[in-house]
């Protein structure tokens, strides 16, 4: 800096830090201004920036109070607040630590470490059994990822390693310490311990060791670099086979000389992360083209043996052969560790370089190929073509579902982690051949591949993968693009294809028997995910009718939701009918079949979403055409309820809409309506009680048709039907003009009904009332046969005074039906047929009124006193009317004299 910059970044400095380092500064300005003080007897003066000598251990100052308090706040936060980011930032700070090889990053993740095993809530979980939320898991596990990087850290001295392990062992032997898994069940097998491919499942969990976040790192005291092959292949890009070779080193080289790295792949992975986080990205590069010829060569052997057991497999439909340990979802994440460190060697920065960095900015990367370093000479590989490879490698492994619902998860997070990184690379004509090889060995593999010909029934499915693969191959090679995605439409955990000898794992059940199937918590997630693979299939295929066919079958077969096939026949009919463009008719025909599964698959279930679906498959059925409606009305009972057909499917065939929608001439007019009233008239017959009055409305414009209807309704008015269902059909044969066939109805409703003295807010009141004025408009004759079906119905007083009332108000038989005369007469209520309704209504008062006076309280009596007052009313109603009343009310008195306030108030006001 120049004598003015010096100055304003000293006064600045000052400034911000004035209260701590305002005496200092007047100390060193006094000593600098007095020319004996010691300050000016040296030459030059300290510099805090220069860093360290080339010898001196990298060491930048830790503030260990401040690291603690800030993880112990964020923890207290329990990742709100975005506190799981900070702590993701402070592990970010841990690996530049790392990186930089700064002594201080073990000393800090330590720090963090303690504090993570001090958060009270550990405690909690435990003792109620609960498991901590996704957030706190994903940190855990990247603490003990970290802990790995450490304990492989290639260049740590041995007494340091000892102490980090003992810490470890102290922290991993304590209850609380969180569990590997995650859900205290089954535990992948060791660090250093590869698995036999076709280990038999495993033992009950009874016999597992106890694995917690930290058993990985503990087992990395086992690990050490002074393999002489494993220096040379990361200290030389051109280490290959020498021209004669010892029988022990034949396996160390594949056929073209380069190096293998033969050990359990997560744990060579964790070497490269061990490489990569120390700030050795050269040497985690050439060990990561070792494991991934590794690999490969594997790949080639899997499919010679697969070959040879080809017949047998296809024979038997299904397999032993699984990878009980995953590498998707693997707490050591070995997949996205190669892929990391092969594509940050063809990262470009902004000015076209290439940039060493972490992936953890916003902004999408942008890659380019470098060639792959190595001793070969005919090798034409690039880094980028290879972290495609061993993505597709990773994801396309056959793998065992892992037991409990955070390892599932943890399966479906991952995969989606490396597909959204997948997602980022631009596909050249290099990366298209990488991913069609990939491809192929993945539909040839086998059981060793998820999308081999034969899997393991509880294998981890293929579809969110292939969708990828889908998309991304459909431009250069449909025919492989839609060979994968139908081989991967498969679910074998819900399909019937059991193992062999084993019954007890019935179709659609989820597992029982914890030792032998785990249960599949993310079933759901799956499932949708099959189904979104499935309609990114429909949409490709729009206009091809043998691909479009091809993929309903799949849909068939695999699907076993009902509520995915309704979303794919939405998805089809939405594709299949665009606003722009004209319809596409074998789509279209697809979502119809898809429509009509769905309404076989949901007919004798209950499903809440069920009448909008019908509605739906009428508007589907509608724009594929009236033959399509003809036949739904037609084999309605194989896919609706009577109810359904009549209301819905019919009412809508028939509809005005539908007619202008079709552009239909009367002929299929005439078609579609007499479809309608023979499947009216077959619902009427199978569930009367909820049809008839449907079946009556649909063959209103067909004679024979609607005397076939009502003869359903009156047979069936014996029966089961409600006097609610019967007064509905009768007043629609009144508005149909049918007067004397609504009054059958209606005598029938009413010698189904029993209100009692108290309903006097019954529904059926006004159904009751409606009768009645219908029985009086025909006459005299249906009056007097209705009113002694009221009378033993209805024994609530005000009700059959309301009647009584209305009867004596007009003349009968104003209707004016043909052939019948009205005599123009008031009735009277001393003559038949109203004397007996007289009569019951007075016997109703008095029964109502002892009923009321046995509970009576002084608050109701008021209004008792009001009811009496209308019961006068109808008791005046005959000569003789004022005796019987005074009679009645002389009764009361007598019988409840103890209630003296209530009869003081009926003296008052009846004397």
């Amino acid at each position: 800096m120049n004598r003015d910059q010096l100055q304003k970044f000293i006064q600045y400095l000052i400034t911000a830090h004035h209260t701590e380092v305002l005496p200092t500064a007047q100390k060193l300005a006094d000593e600098i201004l007095s020319s004996n003080s010691e300050i000016n007897q040296v030459n030059g003066a300290p510099d805090p920036t220069a860093g360290a000598s080339i010898d001196d251990e990298n060491c930048w100052h830790l503030d260990e109070e401040q690291v603690k308090e800030q993880v112990k706040l964020f923890l207290s936060q329990g990742g709100y607040y975005g506190s799981g980011k900070q702590l993701n930032s402070m592990f970010a700070k841990v690996r530049e630590m790392l990186r930089m090889r700064d002594s201080n990053g073990a000393r800090m993740l330590t720090l963090i470490t303690e504090q993570f095993m001090a958060d009270p809530r550990l405690t909690l979980w435990r003792q109620q059994g609960t498991s901590m939320t996704d957030k706190c898991r994903q940190l855990w596990d990247e603490l003990g990822a970290l802990w790995v990087c450490i304990i492989l850290n290639p260049h740590c001295k041995l007494e340091e390693k000892s102490c980090w392990l003992q810490q470890l062992q102290k922290w991993s032997d304590l209850d609380i310490c969180p569990l590997e898994d995650g859900n205290y069940g089954h535990e992948l097998p060791n660090i250093t311990n590869a698995l036999p491919q076709n280990a038999s499942h495993s033992p009950d969990s009874l016999s597992r060791p106890r694995r917690t976040v930290f058993t990985r790192a503990i087992e990395g005291r086992e690990l050490h670099w002074q393999d002489s092959h494993l220096q040379r292949i990361i200290s030389s890009d051109i280490y290959t086979a020498p021209a004669c070779q010892q029988e022990s080193e034949r396996l160390l080289f594949n056929s073209q000389g380069q190096p293998l790295w033969l050990e359990h792949v997560p744990t060579a992975c964790a070497r490269v992360d061990a490489l990569r986080s120390h700030g050795y990205p050269k040497e985690a590069l050439r060990l990561t083209v070792a494991i991934i010829n590794t690999l490969r060569l594997q790949q080639q052997r899997q499919l010679e043996i697969y070959k040879h057991q080809k017949k047998e497999l296809l024979q038997r439909g299904t397999t032993t052969i699984t990878n009980l340990e995953g590498w998707v979802g693997h707490p050591l994440d070995p997949i996205g560790c190669l892929f990391l460190t092969l594509t940050e060697a063809c990262r470009l920065n902004d000015d076209g370089y290439l940039e060493v960095s972490d992936m953890n900015e916003s902004r999408p990367p942008v890659y380019q190929h470098v060639p792959v370093a190595t001793g070969c000479p005919n090798s034409h590989e690039s880094y980028l073509s290879l972290a495609l490879e061993v993505a597709l490698m990773g994801m396309g492994q056959q793998r065992v579902m892992p037991e409990g619902l955070y390892a599932q998860d943890k399966v479906c997070r991952n995969e989606e982690q490396l597909l959204s990184r997948l997602q980022e690379l631009q596909l050249d004509d290099e990366l298209v051949q990488t991913l069609q090889k990939q491809c192929i060995l993945l539909l040839e593999g086998g059981p060793f591949s998820g999308l081999g010909e034969v899997i393991h029934r509880e294998s981890v499915p293929m579809h969110t993968f292939a969708k990828y693969l889908f998309s991304a191959l459909l431009p250069h090679d449909p025919d492989l693009s839609y060979k994968l995605a139908l081989r991967a439409m498969r679910l074998p955990v819900l399909e019937n294809s059991t193992s062999t000898g084993d019954s007890s794992h019935p179709h659609h059940m989820v597992s029982v028997v914890p030792s032998r199937y785990p249960r599949w918590f993310t079933l759901g997630h799956l499932e949708s995910q099959q189904c979104e693979l499935a309609s990114t299939m429909l949409t490709a295929a729009k206009g091809d009718t043998l691909r479009l066919r091809t993929i309903l079958e799949a849909i068939q077969k695999h699907i076993h939701s009902s509520s995915l096939i309704f979303k794919l026949a939405q998805d089809a009919f939405k594709i299949a009918t665009p606003t722009d463009s004209s319809t596409d008719s074998t789509l279209l025909n697809v979502a119809l079949e898809l429509g009509l599964q769905v309404m076989r698959m949901t007919l004798s279930t209950l499903n809440w979403r069920r009448r909008e679906m019908v509605r739906w498959l009428v508007t589907c059925a509608t724009e594929v055409g009236v033959r399509a409606l003809v036949s739904i009305l037609q084999s309605w009972y194989t896919l609706f309820t009577p109810t359904e057909a009549t209301s819905i499917v019919a009412a809508t065939a028939v509809s005005h809409t539908t007619i202008l929608r079709l552009s239909l001439d009367y002929p299929q007019r005439e078609e579609l309506a007499s479809c309608a009233r023979t499947l009216a008239l077959q619902c009427a017959m199978k569930d009367p009680q909820s049809c008839a009055l449907s079946a009556l409305t649909l063959c209103e414009k067909d004679h024979i048709a609607f005397e076939a209807a009502y003869q359903i309704a009156i047979d069936a008015a014996t029966g089961g039907m409600t006097h609610a269902q019967l007064f509905t059909i009768a007043r629609y044969m009144e508005l149909r003009g049918y007067p004397l066939r609504a009054f059958k109805l209606a005598s029938l409703a009413m010698s189904h009904l029993n209100l009692a003295y108290n309903q006097d807010t019954h529904p059926a009141i006004n159904d009751v009332l409606w009768a009645c004025a219908l029985s009086h408009s025909l006459g005299k004759n249906e009056l007097a046969a209705l009113i002694p079906l009221v009378v033993k119905s209805v024994h609530c007083a005000t009700v059959l005074s309301d009647i009584l009332r209305r009867c004596t108000v007009t003349a009968p038989g104003l209707a004016g039906i043909p052939g019948r005369r009205s005599s123009g007469k008031l009735m009277s209520t001393d003559k038949a047929p109203l004397r007996q309704l007289l009569d019951a209504t007075i016997n109703a008062y008095i029964n109502t009124t002892h009923s009321r006076l046995t509970h009576i309280s002084p608050r109701h009596y008021g209004e008792f006193i009001e009811f009496l007052s209308k019961a006068r009313e109808t008791f005046l109603l005959p000569q003789d009317g004022h005796l019987q009343f005074a009679q009645f009310i002389d009764n009361l008195k007598q019988i409840y004299k103890g209630k003296k306030k209530l009869m003081l108030l009926v003296r008052e006001r009846f004397g």
